[in-house]
């Protein structure tokens, strides 16, 4: 029975959390068209490759979320909610000094960056560093917001993330409307307005978790073995974070210094579409990461490692059904999106695409080293792979190849971190690699080929335009559902599913 209702629950939560994605996907794509055509080429790179250095120096917020989160859940499997209280004030503290070393380190090394080493139009040096300040601000607000964020996580309530996200919705039509009006400097404005918004939102989920949540009221207490299990869980996270800003803000500095602010104006569309389709999977995972993580504290080893083999691989089936038609499709989509599509952004939203299906199947391994708390090998490892991206990146561009070849780097070391972890893993837990692959890889794969021959055909029967995007949108989804249900699920699943869908047609007919 609790079996049948944790399932429930990651479904409503896996609902919520595609809500929330698909509201926010659909203001995205609008507001980002709007604002690259208010903003221009030139402006719209700016904003990017400037908000970028204050993503630089936050790589810490990412390594402390991901042990505040990882903490919470775990003391929340055990029902320890004194020690649960403890976890929610030491992470919001730690948050509140990393927030302060962020601003030290912004307003100096961030700062002679931008003015001595950043490509940017002299006339627009001012725009620059006014976005930069507010990106800083915006960066210490959702520093210190992450133990909220992580505590409505660890309870499961996903619920509130789509509600938030109506009013989220809202006022990013309300900054497309105010530039439209607006007789200011656009990049300037629009760089307030964003801060304004994120600082509202941070304000409602610190108001919700007061109100429900006793644990997330401060009280500062000292507790020498709590942080230092804190610092020794972070420390090495945040090795992994600060090679992961070299896959990510570590290139888009690399392209901006080879190329320019109009490459960025490429890659920030293409990272645009990735949070879009990566969010398939992303969410998914977000739902069952806290179930992981309560099975582990509760010893039931085997019943994590076969909820983490099953949804990695729906996170990835997640991804490629939105995947599939996009990569087919992209110069129309992006025409469609865009009135201005920059160059190299089909190709960069393309092999972007890629990445995401190997990222999107690694997700869900990567919980099982979060439940285990044991970081120190694998982000050691792994992390230095990482550190190729950047690396190898700069050789490339350095000795003339193309834009392009920064992505393709990144494919191979994640194809590469990927084998690495699975590796890893069974340092701490006992499981088969090979089961990994039978179950997950192998219909993973079988699932891809088949699904793509019939929309691949279709883009070349027909005549580029509106009536072939929908064909072979349809054609896509269809394919990956059959092709699913056949090969990609086994035999047991497929008859949950069948019974379950006999269930609601009778439901209807009454």
């Amino acid at each position: 029975m609790t079996a049948t209702n944790d399932n429930k629950r990651i479904a409503k939560n896996t609902m919520m959390l595609y809500f929330r994605m698909l509201l926010n996907m659909l203001v995205t794509l609008y507001t980002s068209r709007i604002i690259l055509n208010m903003l221009g080429v030139s402006d719209f790179g700016i904003y990017n490759v400037v908000g970028g250095i204050v993503i630089m120096f936050s790589f810490l917020n990412s390594a402390l979320s991901s042990a505040t989160s990882r903490f919470l859940i775990f003391e929340l499997g055990k029902k320890d909610y004194v020690q649960l209280k403890k976890v929610f004030n030491a992470s919001l503290s730690s948050h509140i000094c990393i927030a302060l070393l962020v601003f030290l380190l912004t307003e100096t090394v961030g700062l002679w960056f931008l003015t001595h080493k950043l490509v940017i139009p002299p006339d627009r040096m001012d725009a620059a560093i006014w976005v930069f300040q507010f990106s800083t601000l915006s960066a210490m607000v959702s520093l210190t917001q992450v133990p909220y964020n992580a505590l409505v996580i660890a309870h499961e309530k996903m619920t509130i993330y789509a509600y938030v996200s109506v009013l989220d919705t809202i006022l990013k039509l309300l900054i497309v409307y105010l530039l439209a009006i607006g007789n200011f400097d656009k990049l300037k404005f629009y760089a307030v307005l964003v801060f304004l918004v994120s600082s509202t939102i941070a304000l409602l989920y610190r108001l919700y978790c007061k109100k429900h949540y006793a644990e997330s009221s401060i009280t500062f207490k000292w507790d020498k073995k709590l942080y230092k299990e804190l610092f020794s869980f972070s420390i090495w996270e945040m090795y992994g974070a600060f090679a992961l800003m070299g896959m990510g803000q570590g290139v888009n500095m690399l392209l901006n210094i080879f190329f320019g602010p109009a490459v960025n104006a490429a890659r920030a569309i293409a990272f645009q579409v990735q949070g879009a389709v990566l969010g398939f999977g992303e969410n998914f995972i977000m739902a069952v990461k806290p179930q992981i993580i309560k099975l582990y504290a509760e010893s039931k080893i085997k019943q994590m490692m076969d909820l983490a083999f099953s949804s990695s691989k729906y996170a990835l089936f997640l991804t490629f059904c939105l995947a599939l038609p996009l990569l087919l499709e992209m110069p129309f989509v992006l025409a469609l999106w865009l009135k201005t599509v920059p160059d190299y952004t089909v190709s960069f939203c393309r092999l972007i695409l890629v990445n995401n299906l190997i990222w999107s199947m690694r997700n869900s391994i990567v919980a099982c080293f979060h439940a285990v708390g044991k970081l120190k090998i694998s982000n050691l490892v792994t992390g230095s792979l990482f550190y190729l991206i950047i690396i190898v990146s700069y050789f490339c561009l350095k000795y003339g190849l193309a834009p392009e070849s920064v992505f393709i780097v990144a494919i191979v070391v994640s194809f590469m971190v990927q084998i690495t972890e699975l590796f890893l893993l069974k340092l701490f837990i006992s499981y088969s690699v090979r089961a990994y692959v039978v179950k997950v890889v192998w219909p993973c794969m079988i699932v891809m080929v088949i699904s793509a021959i019939i929309p691949f055909m279709l883009t070349n029967m027909l005549e580029p335009g509106l009536s072939r995007f929908i064909t072979v949108g349809f054609a896509s989804v269809f394919a990956v559902m059959i092709s699913v249900f056949t090969l990609g699920i086994d035999r047991e699943t497929r008859v949950l599913v069948v019974l379950k869908v006999k269930t609601i047609i009778q439901k209807i007919r009454r």
